[in-house]
């Protein structure tokens, strides 16, 4: 008895160092999320991972750094591979909690970023799991301004798909989707309302304009986001969507 008492007294303390250790793991890589250090991130995550690899959260947030990382590689094979693992920790993160709203959108993240890599029908086919993903997301939380945002790229691109991939798109869809510019709009401005600092919502509401053939309101949102300060990993490429439009309108 006072064996299985003394045995029991070392397994608590163990447990305890080991979710002492995850939690000093886990906000170390926070740390370097915060600065876009995606590869020293990773360095803090993927051992924490080990410590806990049913923890949606933190599969969320590794699959964050191999999404992130994607910019940083030059090959385009392993942009692909980066994008294909972050797209597994998403999924591991949906199976573990579903009713979460982070592993949906992590989900729909993963693929909008893989999107450009893809051939035309797979491209079309990735779509169709990033609206499913980001209709979950926002349905979960309608406060998260991401999720909306992904949800009016979803609308923006499929409204302005091109004849070829028109014809691809009702392939795999069946027929052509129900997206649109003005439902583009209304999901970046609710995006917008929720999250005013976010410079990629300005940005790409006026490029949604532009698609429009509304030059002024194009001019005025991307010139306003243009304007505001660097915040996410992404805004620097996100301001080159936006002088590109402008040089176009």
């Amino acid at each position: 008895m006072k064996w299985y008492l003394l045995i029991s007294i070392i397994a608590g303390f163990l447990q305890v160092a080991a979710m002492a250790d995850l939690a000093t793991l886990v906000a170390k890589g926070d740390v370097h999320d915060r600065k876009f250090e995606t590869e020293q991130a990773l360095q803090y995550y993927l051992p924490a991972e080990k410590l806990a690899p049913d923890d949606p959260k933190l599969l969320v947030k590794i699959a964050r750094q191999y999404a992130l990382r994607m910019g940083a590689l030059e090959q385009k094979a392993e942009k692909v591979a980066s994008g294909r693992t972050a797209l597994r920790y998403a999924e591991r993160a949906v199976a573990l909690a579903p009713d979460q709203c982070d592993p949906h959108l992590s989900v729909a993240i993963c693929w909008g970023k893989l999107i450009p890599l893809l051939g035309n029908r797979e491209k079309v086919a990735a779509s169709r799991q990033v609206k499913a993903s980001a209709d979950r997301a926002v349905k979960l939380d309608p406060n998260n301004d991401y999720a909306w945002h992904i949800l009016g790229r979803w609308h923006q691109a499929m409204a302005n798909v091109g004849p070829a991939t028109r014809v691809v798109v009702k392939m795999i869809y069946g027929a052509l989707p129900a997206a649109s510019n003005e439902e583009a709009i209304d999901c970046l401005k609710k995006a917008l309302k929720i999250n005013p600092k976010r410079l990629v919502h300005v940005i790409e509401l006026g490029r949604t304009y532009a698609m429009m053939g509304d030059a002024e309101q194009a001019k005025r949102y991307i010139q306003q986001g243009l304007a505001m300060p660097n915040r996410e990993k992404d805004d620097v490429e996100t301001k080159q969507r936006g002088r590109q439009t402008l040089s176009e309108i």
